[in-house]
């Protein structure tokens, strides 16, 4: 048997939005894409389960200095909820814990139990989840049978639209900001409506500011493989993940100071953090601007590779 060749990895700069598969984790996703690319450096904005589909925006070269500025950014889902089950997971990976009856459940009813999970709310994480707790995620200490107390974090949740509600089935929209996991609001909805509640399917919809996405599956990355120019066609410039940020724009006198990291005086409004561009365009950092309206440089990128 010939041995795989070995990739020949390159540098390269930019944003994949990926439509991650369902049954393949964030990480595997990841490196599924980059060995595709064959991009030397990657990362990416926040996992997604591996029972979720949607969503995955993939960062790499320099691009990799905004994935956790992205990680804080609202998002939406799809959600399809079974009731009448709990599982140790929340959703319809895991081993079913307890089951109940469904009672008979009218839209006002659950509108209402909607309506009060939404808002800024004390939310307890999936013991199955990545949180880290002493180091460790919370999903390793789960699988050796560890009893584990999950944090309870403040998220706040946009809105919940109920799409569909057949029998036992619910299909909701969730628009949340960082943080909020969509199993622990079935969870919750279960034990608000009596009978019990886990995610069967979850796709993401969006990640500000990708609120549009034209999203690219593996396998259509894959059928593109033998041609580079139109594998990195799939590509958003550096540019495409500032968009949400406050910018600034500077001259060809304070640019190169700028990149050179330096202090600059000036009369721009406080915000933290601004998206720093040179004269050209070209993105040249994320800064800071305080009181008095100085920009100082948070992090630098360089120059675009040719």
């Amino acid at each position: 048997m010939n041995p795989r060749p070995k990739i020949r990895f390159r540098p390269l700069d930019g944003i994949l939005l990926l439509d991650k598969p369902g049954g393949m984790s964030s990480n595997a996703a990841l490196q599924a894409a980059r060995r595709l690319f064959r991009a030397e450096k990657g990362g990416h904005t926040g996992s997604l389960d591996p029972l979720a589909t949607g969503l995955l925006p993939l960062c790499f070269g320099e691009a990799t200095k905004l994935a956790g500025l992205l990680l804080g950014s609202d998002k939406a889902y799809e959600a399809g909820i079974v009731l009448g089950a709990t599982t140790d997971t929340d959703d319809a990976d895991g081993q079913v814990l307890v089951q109940w009856p469904v009672p008979a459940i009218d839209r006002a009813t659950l509108e209402a139990a909607l309506a009060a999970l939404t808002g800024v709310l004390q939310q307890r994480a999936p013991v199955y989840s990545a949180l880290k707790q002493g180091g460790e995620p919370l999903y390793a200490r789960a699988r050796r049978g560890e009893a584990i107390e999950a944090p309870v974090r403040e998220v706040v949740v946009h809105a919940i639209d109920l799409l569909e509600h057949e029998g036992d089935r619910l299909r909701l929209r969730v628009t949340c900001g960082s943080g909020t996991y969509i199993r622990s609001l079935a969870r919750d909805l279960g034990e608000a409506l009596g009978c019990g509640a886990h995610i069967a399917s979850l796709r993401r919809l969006w990640v500000a500011p990708f609120r549009e996405p034209v999203m690219h599956t593996l396998d259509q990355l894959e059928a593109l493989a033998a041609d580079e120019a139109a594998l990195d066609a799939c590509l958003l410039p550096l540019a495409a993940g500032l968009a949400g940020f406050p910018r600034v724009d500077l001259d060809a006198t304070l640019a190169p100071r700028f990149a050179q990291g330096q202090r600059l005086r000036g009369d721009w409004n406080p915000a933290d953090p601004v998206a720093v561009f040179g004269p050209d365009g070209a993105p040249l950092g994320l800064g800071r601007v305080g009181e008095g309206g100085r920009l100082s440089p948070q992090r630098l990128f360089v120059a675009a590779r040719a």
